[in-house]
């Protein structure tokens, strides 16, 4: 290739530059307009808000369909541009830098009522707006989005991320009751509680149903995949999404960097199409290493949505054998009752129990022992709550689904909350079994079809089915067992890499 021709889109280049607020290459933000009905860029009726632009990529490629639309029904190509700009495309900008941003895509110039503005508006925002708004504060926390007092109570100086379109208790009031047809975007994913990113609140929830209270004819947009398995502020919106008939479309990606070049967000993204009108099972197109895979399903036939289409016939084969699962073998979270930062005495005791912590071993009292009592003399299976390597293929494609620790607990040991307990057994070989099972190919991939985040709950493990655990189990047994083809089977070793 010349690099003299070389002229990259703007938009292509900044889709590169974040993993937090991430902006949408024009490519994806095309796909998700194939999605709509075209004959929405063909009508001058046709509104359409982004209520989070932050490149105005969205705004602009419709803009480029409705000036090829609207060409029969307004030739004049100055006043078809007009009436688009003033009467057709909207925006609200998460900071007064992206409305800059979004009108310059739009508009040619930063300022609508500007000499080069490809239409005059009155004022400089045009149909961009964006306004500074303060967090609403109640006992420390901002009642709209959960955002901490302590951390973003600051100066004008720094950004609040307080975004206009979800501080608010009735959107309608934002564009004086106007009726959008179309509400697309791609909001900001998560704020930072002044933890690490794995204890962020979700925000991109939040402008899915604020997008929904102002009842449009369809609604678009792209969010992490995290909420497929729900957690952190996600559990009402995975119910309310999973039982949603009006959801025609979704697309996913296991691997956010196939839509998000150079991007990585654990447990994958999303793109979803919402249809006021419509009333059915979703179409679900898979996306892997640039192979689509579409079926036609119910987003509720589980608790959690199985992303792929291909395990979903694995699971449904499986449950005609065994309903019971491993979930039941698992205690809640904290077992028995000790935080993490807890660490106990370094040397035992009499009347002592040995506590396992993430800096290795400690001892407690017996008696200050509060929860799970009956799993302190039996033989339980513990890992840690966090995936080793994330939840997220390999360069190979395949994912690890690996805790940091795995092991069988003795009697008269238990452990911190830094671990899941798995089992309360009277003999060492039953624990020792299930460990083996858990290591197997066959249960990390059920696991991963529970798993959105690097993060191992009960939950996880709502697809492994029970065994008899007086044996050891293979993935060669277990594949016959359950009666998996040789299709299914490579499938599974496909998407799993073994345990060293």
């Amino acid at each position: 290739m010349n690099n003299l021709h070389y002229n990259p889109d703007v938009l292509s280049c900044l889709a590169n530059l974040s993993n937090d607020e991430v902006f949408t290459p024009p490519q994806l933000a095309n796909q998700m307009l194939d999605m709509l009905p075209q004959e929405l860029f063909s009508s001058p009726d046709t509104k359409f808000l982004d209520p989070c632009t932050k490149s105005g990529v969205f705004l602009r490629e419709i803009a480029k369909r409705l000036i090829e639309g609207l060409a029969d029904k307004i030739p004049d190509l100055q006043a078809r541009i007009d009436h688009i700009m003033h009467h057709q495309l909207y925006g609200i900008a998460i900071t007064r830098l992206t409305s800059m941003m979004s009108r310059r895509s739009l508009y040619c110039s930063k300022s609508a009522s500007g000499k080069y503005s490809i239409s005059q508006f009155d004022d400089e925002d045009g149909n961009i707006r964006y306004r500074d708004i303060k967090h609403s504060w109640v006992q420390g926390k901002c009642k709209y989005c959960g955002a901490s007092q302590e951390v973003y109570d600051r100066g004008d100086d720094l950004e609040s991320h307080a975004y206009e379109f979800i501080h608010t208790d009735n959107p309608n009031t934002l564009y004086k009751n106007m009726t959008f047809d179309v509400i697309i975007g791609n909001p900001p994913y998560q704020l930072s509680d002044g933890g690490n990113a794995a204890s962020a609140i979700p925000l991109y929830h939040m402008f899915v149903e604020q997008a929904k209270k102002l009842q449009p004819r369809y609604l678009c947009m792209i969010i992490p995949a995290r909420w497929y398995a729900g957690g952190r502020g996600l559990d009402g919106f995975r119910t309310n999404m999973l039982s949603d008939s009006r959801i025609s479309h979704l697309t996913d990606f296991a691997d956010s960097s196939e839509c998000f070049p150079g991007v990585n967000i654990a447990g994958g993204v999303c793109y979803f199409l919402w249809d006021k009108d419509y009333s059915g099972n979703c179409t679900i197109c898979n996306v892997s290493k640039g192979e689509y895979v579409t079926v036609k399903r119910a987003l509720s036939e589980f608790p959690v949505f199985v992303r792929s289409n291909l395990a979903i016939n694995i699971i449904r084969k499986i449950q005609t054998v065994d309903t019971q699962t491993i979930s039941e073998l698992v205690y809640p979270s904290n077992p028995f009752g000790f935080r993490t930062y807890i660490r106990g005495e370094e040397k035992p005791f009499t009347g002592s129990t040995k506590l396992l912590t993430s800096e290795g071993v400690g001892y407690v009292r017996r008696t200050d022992i509060t929860k799970s009592l009956e799993a302190i003399d039996t033989f339980n299976v513990i890992m840690t709550r966090a995936m080793s390597g994330g939840n997220k293929p390999g360069s190979d494609g395949k994912y690890q689904i690996v805790p940091s620790t795995m092991r069988v607990m003795e009697k008269n040991e238990i452990c911190a909350e830094t671990y899941i307990c798995i089992g309360s057994f009277k003999h060492r070989v039953k624990a020792e079994n299930l460990q083996k099972y858990l290591s197997t190919i066959f249960a990390r991939f059920l696991m991963l079809q529970a798993m959105s985040s690097i993060m191992i709950n009960k939950d996880a493990f709502q697809f492994v089915p029970l065994q008899d655990f007086s044996k050891p189990w293979t993935d060669e047994e277990l594949y016959a067992k359950y009666g998996l083809t040789d299709e299914e089977i490579q499938f599974i070793e496909s998407m799993i890499r073994p345990m060293e």
